[in-house]
Order: C-alpha cells, then sequence, then structure tokens
C-alpha cells in the first residue's frame, strides 16, 4: 500500500466480503442460477427491501460475482465455476456463516487486543466447544467437512501404507470421510473413529447411507480425546487436521497403541515464523483472541513433542495441498509417521 487511497479501500475490504457472504448464507446464488431476474425480483424472494437490495446487488457486481444486463441479474461465469459448481449450498452458507463470526470476533479489536485474561478453552478450539453444546450446529459442521475433505481422504488413503494394520484409531476424525477412504483401501482394516457425541452422531449416520460397503467395518465412539483414557490395543492412530498436539496428549496415544504400534498425522504444518496465507493469519488472529498463547503447529516443534512422549525416529510423507473450510483454508500438505520406541 503506497497511497491513502489504497489503505482507504482496504478499511472497505470487509464490507464487501459481508456482502458476498450474505449472498452465500441467504442463496442468491442459486435463486439466480436458472434464469436472471430483477433487483425487485431478488428483494421479494429474498425479503430484501428492493432499494437496498439493488445497492447490495452493485457491491456483488463490483466483485466480479454477478453481472447485471438490462437491469435483469445473473451469476458470473466466476460464480459459477467457483462457487455453484464448487460445493453445495448448505456448505457455502455454513462456510459463509464461519466468516461472518470471525468478523464477529474482531469487532472492537483495538480494545481486544490489550485485553488480559487466561484461555477458558483447555486446549480446545471454539468451535469444538460450539459443537458440544448445539447439536444442529454440530451436523452441519459435520456435513460440510465429509464434503470438503473428500479429496484429501482419497490423497491419505493412496499415499499412506496400512499394510499389516488391522485395527486403527482416528481422533477426530467424526465425519467418516478418512474412515471410509482407508476402509476401501485397506480391505483388512477396521477403523474406529473417536469424536465428540454430537459429532459422533452425524458422522454413524454418514457412513451408513453413503459406505455401506465398508460401514461394518467403521465404528464412532463418542469420547472428546482430550479427556481421559483412550482404548487400546491399535496397530495405529491416526490424528488427521486436528492440531491438537501436546505430551499428555501424545503419552495417551503411545498407551492406546499395540507394541510397535505407528502414529499418523497428516496437518499443515507451518514454517518458523507462521504462513503468510491471508486467510489463515486471519483466523490465527482470532484464535489468539480467545486463546493468547495459541499457535500453529510446526513439524520440528510436533517431532519434538513425538521424541519427548516415547515415539521413534520421524518419517515424513509429503501431500498435495487440498482445501478445507474448518476456520480458514486448511492445507493438509505434510503426514508424519512415527513408531512406539521401546521403553
Amino acid at each position: 500500500m503506497t497511497e491513502v487511497a489504497d489503505v482507504l479501500d482496504t478499511l472497505d475490504q470487509p464490507l464487501t466480503g459481508a456482502a458476498v457472504g450474505a449472498a452465500l448464507e441467504l442463496g442468491l446464488f442459486w435463486l439466480l442460477q436458472a434464469e436472471s431476474r430483477d433487483a425487485a425480483e431478488v428483494g421479494r424472494a429474498l425479503g430484501i427491501p428492493v432499494g437496498r437490495c439493488r445497492a447490495w446487488l452493485k457491491v456483488l457486481s463490483t466483485a466480479g460475482l454477478v453481472e447485471e444486463q438490462a437491469g435483469m441479474y445473473a451469476p458470473t461465469a466466476t460464480a459459477r465455476s467457483g462457487i455453484l459448481a464448487r460445493y453445495s449450498a448448505e456448505t457455502w452458507r455454513f462456510l459463509a456463516q464461519e466468516a461472518r463470526e470471525r468478523l464477529e470476533a474482531v469487532r472492537d479489536l483495538p480494545r481486544k487486543l490489550r485485553a488480559r485474561h487466561e484461555p477458558q478453552s483447555n486446549g480446545r478450539a471454539p468451535y469444538l466447544l460450539q459443537m458440544a453444546e448445539d447439536p444442529d450446529r454440530a451436523r452441519r459442521f459435520t456435513r460440510m467437512l465429509y464434503e470438503l475433505h473428500g479429496p484429501m481422504a482419497a490423497q491419505l488413503a493412496a499415499k499412506l501404507d496400512l499394510r499389516g494394520v488391522r485395527r486403527l484409531l482416528d481422533l477426530g476424525g467424526g465425519s467418516g470421510v478418512v474412515a471410509i477412504a482407508l476402509a476401501k483401501r485397506w480391505p483388512e482394516l477396521s477403523v474406529t473413529v473417536l469424536d465428540i457425541p454430537n459429532v459422533s452422531v452425524v458422522g454413524r449416520e454418514i457412513v451408513r447411507s453413503d459406505a455401506p460397503s465398508v460401514a461394518g467395518r467403521i465404528d464412532f465412539q463418542a469420547l472428546d480425546f482430550l479427556d481421559g483414557e483412550l482404548p487400546g490395543g491399535f496397530d495405529a492412530v491416526l490424528e488427521c487436521d486436528v492440531s491438537v498436539y501436546s505430551e499428555p496428549l501424545f503419552r495417551r496415544i503411545r498407551r492406546a497403541l499395540a507394541p510397535g504400534g505407528r502414529f499418523l498425522i497428516a496437518d499443515e504444518f507451518q514454517p518458523v515464523g507462521g504462513s503468510s496465507d491471508p486467510a489463515h493469519v486471519g483466523w490465527t488472529l482470532v484464535r489468539t483472541l480467545t486463546d493468547p498463547g495459541w499457535c500453529a503447529p510446526t513439524v520440528d516443534g510436533t517431532c519434538e513433542i513425538l521424541s519427548r512422549s516415547g515415539f521413534g525416529p520421524v518419517a515424513t510423507i509429503a501431500l498435495a495441498a487440498s482445501h478445507s473450510g474448518a476456520g480458514g483454508r486448511m492445507a493438509v500438505q505434510v503426514a508424519l509417521e512415527a513408531t512406539v520406541r521401546p521403553d
């Protein structure tokens, strides 16, 4: 930014983002998908006064997501390929809601940056606490991740060598998307998925309806794995896109593994100094407003925790980036594999 106008444009960007988010939450693009409509028709359909609706559509036109011809509005080619053809309306609605909540979290930011308080979440991400209290939110969140994480799950199934693994524990894998992909790839594999109760209910429904051929080999147990002991006797434990790494947890994971068992972690590990991705940087700021000491995991930091927790040398498996919606554009890029170190 070199000019005053650049600074002022940056200050206005949240307005455009809010307008786009409202379009996703209210279903505008799906309303216009089949046929163009004028501002009055859009306003009637969505319950918006026509003058306000016209101003909103102008903002979306400036953003390149709707186009106007003779007073009629339709999605642009960008909106059709990047929104309508990408995810379901419900998934976009939830992603937009999360973005709106992040914006609300940074209101009155000068005061919040200087606030002094201790975290109340005990290491739990705010979205996890919300789902524990709200079954409907848990359902929407879980189904969103099931849709978004399909490519990531397929990639893990192709990359992870699970020969000799008969029992796998999937921590925080509540949508069942990774368990389904692994069970299809490895016919001898049985997977136990651990997640909070509200999420486990939805994951069980998804597996039964979408993957009946492997449903008998996927079991869900309702358990917050940050509390108490884990079930034991597993050949491997997987923690995918969860980013909860601590020595107490890793030691409990070690006890859950059979002798020689393997611990697999798949996540977006940050470079030293943090990510430069704007969405991830913003999400990190929001997270630190509720947990001032939180920081994104790194490969070296996670390997140190693994070593202190009784795991042997760590192998790194490169993964392609894939987008998700859990708190921003999360790219699962690296898998780590460690074995239990003999006592």
